[in-house]
């Protein structure tokens, strides 16, 4: 990665339910101003680590810093006011609401007066692609649609820190071609950006630097080239036929490619 202060520093986070081992002595930093990923197999810990991370629980033992403040389960809300939000992977729009008032609801964070939030949401709208969709129901949206608008609503928020969980999700690889500009570009204004992933193609696009989570423990980490080649991660969750296929195609986001 390149050379950058440290946004979030995580250090030694363990976190159990009952025997699971969820989280399991975890530790990353995630630089200012960079665009990094969380990989793995499903009930590999990724989401556990995210709510850590933000503050939805608490953890056994270790610590979490953002913006040099020991932050180690404070509330999602504080977090969200220094500059934390994270999105969900299963996404629940105000359904009655139109697409400005969901996104507005973010906004309100930091802006008090409603007709300020709205404005907010309307340039915030145009980032992500629903421009022409503001006045529409949020239940009317298509599910890329809906993604878009939980990306907005976060966004809203004016984060340092974007945690984005699944953003690709149930989309098709169209939709999944259309979104990753979309993510660039948050990145490239200056919003730092920490996403879990399946969509391997959009990791070796995107990321910059990418860390593997096995089990509830890190198994490896460096960039989305060398993971894909460490035997622990092929052996753990790609395959050695989705290993090879992602080193032969390096470059744009190839059609169903996920994982």
């Amino acid at each position: 990665m390149k050379a950058s202060s440290t946004l979030l520093d995580i250090a030694h986070l363990s976190k159990s339910f009952g025997g699971l081992k969820a989280v399991q002595d975890v530790s990353l930093q995630v630089p200012q101003g960079s665009l990094t990923a969380l990989i793995g197999p499903n009930g590999a810990g990724k989401t556990t680590l995210f709510a850590l991370m933000s503050g939805f629980i608490e953890p056994d033992r270790g610590t979490v810093r953002f913006a040099g403040q020991d932050i180690t389960g404070q509330t999602p809300e504080r977090n969200a006011r220094m500059g934390m939000t994270r999105t969900f992977q299963i996404v629940q729009p105000f359904a009655a609401q139109t697409v400005r008032e969901n996104i507005a609801v973010g906004a309100h964070l930091h802006l008090a007066r409603r007709r300020d939030a709205l404005a907010r949401a309307d340039e915030v709208a145009a980032r992500v692609g629903l421009a022409s969709q503001l006045d529409k129901l949020a239940s009317d949206l298509t599910v890329a649609g809906r993604k878009r608008l939980e990306l907005a609503r976060a966004l809203a928020t004016q984060p340092k820190l974007l945690l984005l969980d699944e953003v690709l999700a149930g989309l098709n690889p169209q939709e999944i071609a259309e979104m990753i500009p979309v993510v660039r570009g948050i990145a490239n204004s200056g919003v730092t950006v920490l996403m879990i992933e399946h969509v391997m193609q959009a990791v070796m696009s995107l990321a910059e630097h990418v860390w593997v989570l096995a089990q509830g423990q890190l198994i490896a980490s460096g960039s989305p080239a060398q993971v894909t080649s460490h035997p622990a991660v092929v052996e753990a969750y790609l395959g050695h036929g989705t290993a090879e296929r992602l080193r032969q195609k390096s470059g744009p986001v190839a059609a169903g490619a996920s994982t």
